[in-house]
Order: structure tokens, then sequence, then C-alpha cells
């Protein structure tokens, strides 16, 4: 009876103990302070569990075995078989009678105890586990059997069973990663396959071998740490997992940094937990500026980090040292110059350079430059350049030669970013900058521009205005200035050209379409004998007054008044003036006294200052045009007066008061005849209207009752022209196309009846419906009817031509003409080609070549 030994593990040791309480280590055991205590179970018909301590004492001197030899007799205690210890007999609960008194005893409860298998066994198998046996067969025969996953389910036969002798065995190595433990159920049967006994449960737990390494999920991990962190300092985090069961010492994975790269300033700037793998500063002086990357080799081993028995892996872990605000920016020199010339804007005029070792391009680095002094009028600003963080000075706001002629100002330049504490500003952040003017000549300015004035409308030619001077800013220049006319829209002006006196050369109207809102407007350039030359403009605006220079004119000039006289009837007539208030309205309207008529059969009547009325004084007023003077006078100051006549048709109306159409056409002066030819042609073009409408609906009409092909010989829709037919002569009328149709080399063309010319075969399948052409269809449905059959013609395989073998290289055979295989060039014999010399200039260059001419 064999069975493998019990596998026992400890926090320093791994032991295994034999059927015959021999304890053996598997291996080193370093740890001598204490005795190892561990527990021993045993499998059985019971389970017995005890402590057991095992006193370690050291090895004599000498005696201790290298590492090399250590693993060597490891690998030998694994390559050796497999102890086998006495199996363990699993009987089935059983069943008695109790005493005389008739009572049954019940089955008893036995707690089957598990069986491990440890994983990855060298064999041989199969290997027994277990031996089942019932009380019973020592009567009957008994067939045992197992059931469930691993027997006869998926994976099915890991296990298997004597069903004679009830032994249980393992029929290939276990692996726990895949699958840890097996719920088997053993059955006892008689030779009839009755059941003689409950099935019992047996639990098979796979236990665990170191054979599976530590295994990180990336081999190379990414961090960041702080430049200038303090120890401690938590980096990054690195895990790594074991397949292994972690409950033990194969799954339990201990870190530790094997190597740093680069070793500045020290080799070991990190250290790693060992358990839970974050890594953190062990020492200050991460200095970016110095180290911007650290490369560090982690090992992650199992057994607890016991190097001589446990399986191990790497992995790179890149720490990144971020940059802080350490560094200051400093500006290269002490002092900066630059020029600019007066009156200029957005012109860099000084280079500020700085220098930073933070980290280009970062808020630590982006350098921030202010004016703190030296600038009361905001006149300079300084932009960084991303690019190289230089400072520019750039003029925002002009400045003038003949006020400042130098500035001193004072930079100080920041981060975009605060420093980092602790570090102090450096005194080079601090810098002064000399802005040295450049006078250049400045264009003459106007004292008042513009200059507005003053003046009546009506002022003569040749009245002085003004004066319209300008001065010159540079007063440092001795310079002149001398003045011309710039825009002047009415020519109405001159200028002095020395002194700059504005003289009129012609009345000054107000009315003028040049007047905008009473003001005229001038403009006028002045120009000093600098260098260069500079030139400056002014705008003179003149005020007009208006004055009473323009008479009313009537409104309307015509207008149209019943025959007959009518309360309501009249005309609103009122007047309009080129003037302004107080030279415009009331007017005054009137009738004058001569023609007498006028008054005899007109009058007018005041509505308000501005309007009157016309109206008839007679009863009736014969129809016709008649012109009506009457006399405006305005409110100006002397008043003007003007005669206007308005033209007045007077016609007969309707009862609205309207003038009807004839006495419209009446009033405006046409006889009676003419009215009527009038009547007439307008009659007759609404009946040449009228007709032609009902022509075109009787054709319309027509088009829609006619057949769509009344004569095909009129109907060209459908029907094929034939254009240029000049037909063949006499000779193009004998030929056989059957020498090129009915070639002799085909047989199944030669089979064919006489008079086929076709050489393809009509296939015989039905033919194609074709759509039938409607009787009267509509003028729109002609372009379906014609696409509906397109399509159909092209999807018929029965249309020609039909989709089989053509011929068409056969050119017919039985040639009259002979073989010109005979045609060859020969060199034997002699050919007289003299008589090439008789055919013309066209065949003289052969007659040359072949003929029997002399040899040059």
């Amino acid at each position: 009876m064999e069975n493998e030994g019990v596998v026992f593990q400890s926090d320093d040791a791994r032991f295994v103990i034999q059927t015959d309480g021999s304890v053996y280590a598997q291996r080193e055991v370093v740890n001598l302070n204490a005795p190892v205590q561990f527990t021993v179970t045993a499998s059985g018909s019971h389970t017995h569990v005890w402590e057991t301590k095992v006193q370690l004492i050291p090895s004599p001197p000498g005696n201790q075995i290298p590492e090399e030899e250590s693993k060597k007799k490891e690998a030998d205690i694994h390559s050796q078989p497999e102890f086998q210890a006495p199996p363990t007999v699993i009987m089935f609960p059983q069943q008695r009678e109790m005493n005389s008194k008739g009572l049954r005893r019940r089955k008893r409860d036995w707690v089957i105890p598990p069986i491990n298998v440890p994983e990855n066994s060298r064999g041989p198998f199969p290997q027994m586990l277990v031996s089942i046996r019932s009380d019973q067969d020592r009567n009957i025969s008994i067939r045992y059997s197992i059931t469930g996953v691993g027997a006869d389910q998926p994976p099915n036969e890991v296990f298997s069973i004597d069903p004679v002798a009830g032994k249980m065995f393992v029929t290939k190595p276990l692996d726990r990663e895949r699958r840890s433990s097996y719920h088997l159920r053993a059955h006892a049967v008689n030779m009839n396959g009755e059941r003689v006994e409950s099935p019992i449960d047996l639990y098979i737990y796979v236990i665990d071998m170191n054979d599976n390494r530590p295994e990180f999920k990336n081999q190379v991990y990414n961090g960041s740490v702080d430049e200038g962190s303090k120890p401690g300092t938590f980096v990054m985090h690195l895990t790594a997992f074991d397949n292994d069961d972690n409950t033990t010492a194969n799954g339990m994975v201990r870190y530790r940094i094997l190597s740093q790269t680069p070793h500045s300033p020290i080799p070991n700037m990190f250290t790693i937990n060992s358990e839970n793998g974050d890594i953190v500063t062990v020492a200050a002086g991460l200095d970016r500026e110095k180290v911007s990357q650290y490369s560090i080799i982690v090992q992650a081993t199992d057994m607890e980090g016991n190097l001589n028995f446990g399986l191990s892996n790497t992995a790179t872990a890149i720490i990144s040292v971020t940059d802080i605000n350490d560094n200051p920016p400093e500006l290269t020199s002490k002092t900066f110059s630059g020029e600019v010339p007066e009156n200029r804007v957005s012109i860099a005029v000084a280079n500020l350079t700085v220098i930073d070792r933070d980290q280009p391009r970062s808020p630590n680095w982006n350098a921030i430059y202010r004016i703190i002094s030296g600038d009361p009028g905001g006149h300079f600003n300084i932009i960084t350049d991303p690019h190289t963080n230089d400072g520019m000075v750039t003029v925002v706001k002009p400045v003038d030669f003949e006020q400042n002629r130098a500035f001193m100002l004072t930079v100080v330049v920041n981060n975009q970013a605060p420093l980092a504490s602790g570090i102090q500003s450096s005194l080079q952040s601090t810098s002064g900058v000399t802005i040295s003017v450049v006078d250049v000549n400045e264009p003459p300015s106007f004292i008042s521009n513009p200059k507005s004035i003053r003046f009546e409308e009506g002022v003569p030619a040749g009245t002085s205005l003004t004066t319209f001077s300008a001065s010159d800013p540079d007063r440092f220049m001795q310079q002149s200035i001398r003045y011309s006319k710039l825009a002047d829209p009415a020519d109405w002006l001159s200028i002095n050209t020395t002194n700059g006196q504005i003289v009129t050369t012609a009345t000054l109207d107000r009315e003028s379409i040049y007047v905008k809102n009473n003001i005229y407007e001038a403009t006028f350039l002045a120009v000093d004998n600098g260098s260069p030359i500079a030139s400056g403009t002014g705008t003179l605006q003149i005020y007009l007054i208006d004055v009473n220079d323009n008479a009313p004119s009537l409104l309307p000039r015509e207008s149209q008044i019943c025959e007959r006289i009518n309360r309501n009837a009249g005309i609103n007539i009122t007047a309009a003036d080129a003037d302004t208030d107080p030279n415009i309205g009331p007017f005054v309207f009137e009738l004058p006294t001569f023609p007498a008529s006028v008054r005899r059969n007109w009058t007018v009547s005041r509505l308000n200052g501005d309007y009157a009325r016309l109206t008839l004084r007679i009863q009736y007023l014969e129809p016709g045009v008649y012109e009506v003077p009457l006399i405006v006078t305005d409110s100006g100051n002397p008043p003007l007066s003007n005669r206007s006549v308005i033209k007045v048709k007077v016609c007969p109306c309707d009862d609205n008061g309207d003038c009807t159409l004839v006495g419209a056409v009446a009033a405006a002066g046409l006889g009676t005849g003419a009215i009527i030819a009038i009547l007439i042609c307008i009659i007759i073009l609404l009946s040449m209207v009228l007709l032609f409408v009902v022509w075109m609906k009787r054709r319309e009409k027509e088009r829609q009752t006619k057949q769509l092909l009344i004569d095909p010989e009129d109907d060209v829709r459908d029907n094929i022209l034939k254009y240029d037919e000049e037909g063949g002569g006499e000779e193009d009328q004998d030929y056989d196309l059957s020498q090129l149709q009915q070639p002799d080399s085909l047989e199944h063309i030669i089979s064919k009846p006489p008079g086929v010319r076709r050489v393809d075969e009509r296939p015989i399948i039905p033919e194609s419906q074709y759509p039938i052409r409607p009787v009267v269809p509509h003028p729109g449905d002609i372009g379906d009817f014609i696409n509906e059959g397109l399509r159909a013609a092209d999807n018929d395989p029965t249309a020609p031509p039909y989709d089989s073998l053509l011929v068409f290289d056969y050119e017919g055979s039985g040639s009259t003409a002979g073989s010109v295989s005979s045609l060859n060039s020969s060199s034997s014999g002699d050919q007289d080609y003299d008589y090439l010399n008789d055919w013309g200039p066209r065949f003289k260059k052969l007659a040359d070549m072949y003929g029997g001419g002399d040899e040059d």
C-alpha cells in the first residue's frame, strides 16, 4: 500500500512527511532562532490533525551547501520518483439493525476527508489515489464507478476507478491554475446494476506547486516626480500577478529594485515597497536640469521573495522628473537700448534677451515682461516671442521728439508660473532700457481743424472770409509753409499761398447742390519745405445764413375739375420755396386782374398758411383744358412773388364726382370722330384676342382626340427616313455572300438547309412580350412607350443577333488566283528587267536598280 507524501508549508521552509514519520526539508532553511511549527493532516478513514515542531540546527562548518549545489539537489529531489505511501481505504457507510425492540439504526454519516493531489505530478500514471470498498463485498460481487467533472463529465477521464477492486486513479498531471478542485461521487452496484450502497461524495483538491512566474501587466511603466521632491514622495505603483495560490508562498510576490540609470546624484534615489510595489524617493537632490529621466529595473519574485527557490520576472520603470519653477528668468544684460522715430506706432524698438533653465515652452519658462517705471504716458509695451522667449519693446502710442527726446525704462521679467516655494527672484530679473526718440519732419497742422465760420449767402466775389493758417510742430527746424487749395467743389474760394487768407471768387449760394445742411466745406493743404517735404490738410466749414432770394413756385402744375360747380369739388394748391424759414410760408395765393375771365370763372379760398383751394365761380364751364394764372407770395423780408400757371382739365363727372373716360378724352381736346375711331380699334383688338384664344383651345382639343399614328406616310415619328441613297453600279450587283456566311470548314453550317445565311443560333425559348402601343396615347406617353420597347428588346434573348458563336474572319475558299508562294527571290539565273525603262518615270527607280545599266 503506497501513497504520495503530503506537502507542508511554513513561513520559511517546505517539508515532506512520509508515512513512516520521516520529515524531509525540500529547500534550505535559514531561520535558526525558533523551531518550525506546522500542522500535519492524515487522510484515511478518519482525519487526524496535530501540531509538530522541528528544531533546526546549524550545519557544521564546511558542511554548508553552496547555492548552486542546493539548487541542483532541489532539482534532483523533483526529478526522483515520488514516494508512494499506503493508499487510503474509503468505506461506504453501514446500515445496521438495532436491538430486539425493533428499532432501526440510521446510516452513519461519515465525514470523508478530502483527497489532496499535487499538481504537475510526474507519475507514473495512472497513479492510485484511494481505494473504495463496501462491506458487502464479502457476500456479493460489487462493481464500483465514479461520476462527476473529471470522470464522466468534461474534462473526461482525468480520474478512473477499477470497477472490481475499487481503486481510484488519476490518469494525468493536474494543473491547479486550470482547476483547483474536483467533486466526484462514488457508486457501488451489484452485478445486476442494482445499487447496494448510497453514493458517497469525494472532494479532490489540487495542491499548488510554484510553477508560475510573477507577470507584470506591462513591461514598461511610466511615472513622474517633481524635481526637488522630499524623501518619501510617492512616485508610481507597479503590480505583478502570480497565478499560483496567493494564500501560500507560491503566490506571494515581493518586489525589489535591481538597478537605476543614471546613478546621479546617488545610485539609489528610489526604493520600492516589497509588498505593494509602491516606488518612493529615498533621497533629496532630484534636479530636472541635471537628470530629466531615470530608468529603473524592478524584479518581482514569488515564494515571498526567496531568491533561491522563488521564480522572478522583471519590468522597467521610466521615471520622468517634472519641472518646477526653481530657476527664475535672468536678463542677459543690465541695460538695453533702442531708438524710435517720432509719430510711429506698432514697431519694435528694442529686443530684450533672457535666460531660463526651466523646461522650454512651459509656464515655468515663459517670460512675462513689465515696464515698472519710465513710461508714464503708456507709449511702450513689451511682447514676448513664444519661440525665443525674447521681449520685443514696441510702440503703442506715438512719441513726440519736441516733448521727449529719450525714455529711460525699467523692465522686470517674471515667469508665467510663480516661483517654487523657497526660490527667490534673481537680481538679474530687472534691467534698464534706454529708448532714444529720432526727430523726423512732421507735417504742418492747422490750429482749428475743421474751422467753422458763418456768412450770409449772396456774398459777392472778392470778399475776404477768414485766415486759415497752420503751424509747424518742428520747433527746432526753421521751415516755411505754403498753402494751396485741395478741394473746393463749387470753386467759390481761393487761398493766399503765404498767409492762408481765404477770399471768395464767386457768389455763395445756400441753395447750391454743394451745400449740405447749410454748410459748405472746402479742404486746403499746408506744405513745408523740410526734407522730406511734409504736408497737412485742413477743412473749412462755411455756414451760409439764408436770405430771401428765391420766389415760391406753385404746386401742382396740372389738375382736373368737374364742368359743373360742386360744393366738394376743387383743387388744393400749395407752393414750394427753396429758401428756409422765415423766408417761406405762410404763402398768399391770389388771381391776377388780367385777363378778366380768370376772376370771372375762378376763385381762390385760403385753407391755411401753406394751402389754398381753386374752385369754379360759375355754375357750368365748357369742358376743355384751361391755363389758370396764380400769383404766389412768400413771407420773406422783403417778400417775393411769382406768377405761375396751373393747367386745369374741365371734364364731365359721374355721380361720385370723378371724370368719365369720354369726358377725360373730350377734355383732352379730341373730337367725336376721333373718340369713335379709338373705340372701334379697341373692339377689333379685343375680338382678335378672343378668336385667337378660341382657335388655340380647339387645336388643343383636336390634338387630344387625334390618334397617335394617323397615317404611316404622314407620321414620321416611328418611320425610317432614307437620305443620300446612291445605290450600286452594275458591277456591284453580282456577288455571292454565301462564301462569307457559310464556310465549308464548319460542319454545323453545312448541315443547314439552303437559303439559311445566319451562322448564329436562335435560342429555343419563348419570345418576350413587347408593350402594346396604345390607340390614343397622351403625347407625354410616347417617351415612356419607346423606353419600354427598348428595354424589352435589350432583354430579349430571341432577338438577333443571338448570343452564339459568330465567324467574322472567314473570307471564303476556291479563289481563282494562283498561289503567291512561288514568288520568291533567286540568285541563280539572269532576269531581264530592261522593260522597266519603257514603263515611264514612275518605274525609273526600279529600272535603275534592276536594269542593265552601267555600274558606277
